[in-house]
């Protein structure tokens, strides 16, 4: 080996050496930072204290604190009992002093026991019975599945328009067992939630031997819920005669009628909020029945509101509907019947919106989206199959009636032919099309059948119609005379129009007779065919009157003589 190859393998030699020894603290600083994130990580699975409730007696043995459902099973059960001084080591009062704690803590424990029976029901076995309270996601799919928990959510109450949330979490003393207890959060915010869920001054004169619990509710309450419903049931009858009083004295036109439309929505929306003041002021029952209740006033009253503009609406386009169209026909110039058609599809646009609006505000008063969302999420693709193949048709059908009120191949007044029937357009809806019959029947057509099948709108452009009436005369019959005629019955009539448009020629002929039509132009359809019918009655009239043998007959020649001529049947030509 070189000297220079020498001294090079001595560098490296040197250069490794130094690495080491510069790397040697590095690895133990390294291995020291481990050890203390992991003890970072054990002391992150709860919150250290260096006393839990100093200002209270001996934890009793029957108090189980290991696990979130333990805690909150063992303080029902002590509250139960009426035990609320052993009820209140499950509550964290270090916020207070240890006098303060002795003197308390009983009192809050029996109204965080009121709370919880009124405000919210809750379902014990939902808590985690784990120590750490971690998911147990045998999928995997939740991100926090097998992770430690030192916090959790009990129940979130609204109070005075600010939203109380009342919270378990893990605290553990140096050399004692971690415990779960209520935190200092939520036992401050205990009295708050007393004076909003707490018992009415109602409660205060039943006797105490009805306040046992039978089954779900306590025995007063089962004597009381069918009472309150009687008294509100009663309002809401009261509510619907008056409605119907004030009906019947408003003057006739909108007011009546919007008011006689709104009788059950005022009824149900009043039932409501009675209801609603009574739950507030009056009496309070326990979570189960108050949760039921509530939720079924905030759909009346959902429901309600959306009804009754929905009525308004309706209100207002039939006023709208009488002054600008009256009747629902064709007579009406184009315009007017175009808007008429645009009114009715932004009525189903404001349904739709109000039905949406009505539906999104219930999902979030009664708090679905949270409980649910998830779920729903998951079958998201399940629904959207079902209701693709259930709903097929009433989709197909709403889709439609959009369509056609946009593109307006029809517009309500229109005349159409629709299946060899005159019918007036009266009405275009969500999922069917309603066609009033010359006759005063009323055909209910499925949208989409509608516009599958070809028809022939006769108000398309205007409503005028050339009509055409003809007649089978005898070969003999004078057509100035009865083209005459025609023109002077023709123009008798108040709906025929265009008088230069009149005409009358012989379409027809064959070895007997010949066919004579005439043309008149009449202001709408059904004008039109009864000008028609009046100008043939009155042509028949005349014929008959002064020119019978003008009708077709059948020939026998008994003579050569002709009897229409003037000649007499006994005369005989000379030979």
């Amino acid at each position: 080996m070189t000297g220079n190859g020498a001294r090079r393998l001595l560098a490296v030699w040197a250069a490794m050496a130094v690495a080491i020894l510069l790397a040697g603290p590095g690895v133990a600083q390294m291995s020291q930072g481990t050890d203390a994130n992991d003890g970072d990580s054990e002391e992150g699975e709860w919150f250290l204290l260096d006393s839990i409730n100093a200002g209270l007696d001996e934890v009793p043995e029957q108090l189980r604190r290991e696990t979130p459902r333990e805690t909150i099973r063992s303080f029902l059960a002590l509250t139960e009992q009426e035990d609320f001084v052993a009820a209140a080591h499950v509550l964290n009062l270090g916020e207070l002093g240890p006098a303060e704690q002795r003197e308390r803590g009983a009192e809050l424990a029996r109204q965080l026991a009121e709370v919880l029976q009124r405000g919210e029901r809750l379902n014990v076995s939902d808590l985690s019975g784990r120590p750490d309270a971690a998911i147990e996601d045998p999928s995997g799919q939740h991100p926090q599945a097998g992770q430690p928990r030192r916090n959790l959510e009990l129940a979130s109450l609204d109070a005075e328009g600010d939203t109380y949330d009342i919270r378990l979490a893990r605290y553990r003393v140096e050399g004692e067992d971690p415990v779960w207890l209520i935190t200092p959060d939520s036992v401050a915010s205990i009295p708050v939630l007393y004076e909003a869920f707490g018992p009415s001054l109602l409660e205060a004169f039943i006797p105490e031997r009805f306040k046992a619990t039978l089954g779900m509710l306590q025995i007063w309450e089962w004597i009381a819920i069918p009472l309150f419903l009687l008294v509100t049931g009663l309002v809401g009858w009261g509510v619907y005669g008056l409605v119907g009083l004030l009906a019947h004295w408003s003057p006739s036109g909108a007011p009546s009628i919007f008011t006689g439309r709104i009788r059950v929505p005022m009824a149900l929306l009043v039932m409501a909020f009675v209801a609603q003041a009574v739950l507030d002021y009056v009496v309070s029952f326990t979570a189960v029945a108050t949760t039921f209740m509530r939720v079924l006033l905030i759909i009346l009253i959902a429901w309600g509101v959306g009804t009754i503009a929905l009525r308004l609406v309706d209100t207002l386009l039939l006023k709208v509907t009488r002054r600008i169209a009256g009747e629902i026909d064709d007579t009406k110039p184009r315009d007017e019947r175009k808007l008429l058609t645009t009114l009715y599809a932004l009525r189903r646009i404001i349904i739709l919106i109000t039905v949406v609006a009505v539906t999104v505000y219930v999902l979030s008063q009664i708090q679905l989206f949270e409980t649910l969302g998830m779920s729903l999420l998951a079958s998201a693709s399940v629904v959207t199959v079902l209701v693709g193949i259930a709903g097929q048709a009433v989709l197909g059908n709403i889709l439609s009636s959009f369509q056609v009120s946009l593109a307006k191949p029809i517009r309500i007044g229109d005349l159409v032919m629709f299946e060899g029937q005159w019918c007036y357009v009266e009405g275009i809806f969500y999922t069917f099309i309603r066609l009033r019959v010359w006759d005063e029947r009323r055909l209910i057509v499925p949208v989409t059948y509608f516009v599958s099948r070809p028809f022939e709108n006769l108000s398309i452009k205007g409503a005028k119609l050339c009509r055409t009436l003809e007649l089978v005369l005898h070969l003999s019959a004078d057509i100035p005379t009865i083209r005459e005629k025609f023109m002077a019955f023709a123009k008798e009539e108040d709906n025929v129009i265009e008088h230069h448009k009149l005409c009358c020629y012989v379409t027809g002929q064959s070895e007997r007779t010949q066919t004579v039509s005439c043309y008149l132009m009449a202001s709408d359809p059904f004008a039109g065919w009864i000008a028609e019918m009046n100008v043939r009655e009155r042509l028949m009239a005349f014929i008959r009157d002064n020119h019978p043998e003008w009708w077709p007959r059948e020939i026998a020649v008994l003579s050569q003589h002709d009897i229409a001529k003037g000649g007499h049947p006994d005369a005989r030509e000379p030979s």
